[in-house]
């Protein structure tokens, strides 16, 4: 199913795959009031992350860009009004008025009316649901000449698991084993747990809605396979870390089978 906002595959499968913040769209209203310079914009978005979501059979994609409305904050905070809601970026030539922001909320509420109808359907033909919650984020925010950010405080992969049920913690320490032991370019990845992020509005709201029967993971690839500041992806390490995801999805879906 494609909405202009975003589009859903579905399948059989208890395991979906999305990509909330891969989008770049703005509705015509918004844009003409868009201070914040396009490639600014792109490089706090998560372009590519929809490359990864074919590892489930049921998966979503976000057109939207996360500037007009993010579906990972709670709905009160999900329009960016001040620099300060945004990483001190500038955003608004002017403030969007009431009118411009209660449709950007509508397609908030419309998201996750989608996602919760879904994910029950999952649940009702599986007994349970796993989502994977694909995510990118920087790590040169002094420039693109300037060293990386410290690697200790940056792992390649960060999962965010805070507000998953502990019912769920043998599945959740196998996927996160198996993603940082599957070889990686003559190496392996620097995957680790709530370092930078503990998982957004979008897991916290599945994990507290399913419980025991269903678990959201945050899945943070820091952008080694793109260039941040020029956009470029490399699609090499792209396909190896969609390679390693894929593998331990089919890992996970037999350990479901097993529940």
């Amino acid at each position: 199913m494609t909405a202009d906002n975003w589009t859903i595959t579905t399948g059989d499968d208890p395991i979906l795959a999305t990509a909330i913040h891969a989008g770049h769209q703005l509705r015509p209203e918004v844009e003409a009031l868009m201070k914040l310079p396009e490639d600014v914009r792109l490089r706090e978005e998560d372009p590519f992350t929809d490359e990864w979501v074919g590892v489930a059979e049921n998966r979503i994609v976000v057109h939207q860009s996360r500037f007009e409305v993010d579906l990972n904050r709670p709905r009160e905070k999900a329009i960016y009004v001040r620099p300060e809601d945004a990483w001190g970026l500038d955003i608004w030539q002017a403030e969007p008025g009431d009118d411009i922001v209660e449709e950007s909320l509508a397609i908030y509420d419309r998201f996750y009316t989608e996602l919760g109808e879904l994910c029950d359907g999952i649940v009702e033909a599986h007994g349970h649901l796993v989502v994977l919650d694909i995510h990118s984020y920087n790590h040169r925010r002094r420039g693109p000449d300037a060293p990386v950010d410290d690697p200790e405080l940056n792992p390649e992969v960060n999962l965010g698991t805070e507000s998953i049920d502990p019912a769920w913690d043998p599945v959740v320490s196998a996927f996160g084993q198996m993603l940082g032991e599957l070889p990686f370019d003559d190496e392996v990845l620097d995957v680790r747990t709530n370092v930078r992020f503990k998982g957004g509005h979008m897991p916290r709201w599945i994990n507290a809605r399913y419980g025991d029967r269903g678990c959201a993971i945050a899945i943070e690839m820091k952008k080694i396979f793109m260039d941040e500041w020029t956009g470029v992806l490399d699609e090499s390490i792209t396909a190896m870390i969609g390679h390693i995801l894929e593998s331990t999805t089919v890992a996970m879906r037999e350990q479901l089978a097993d529940r």
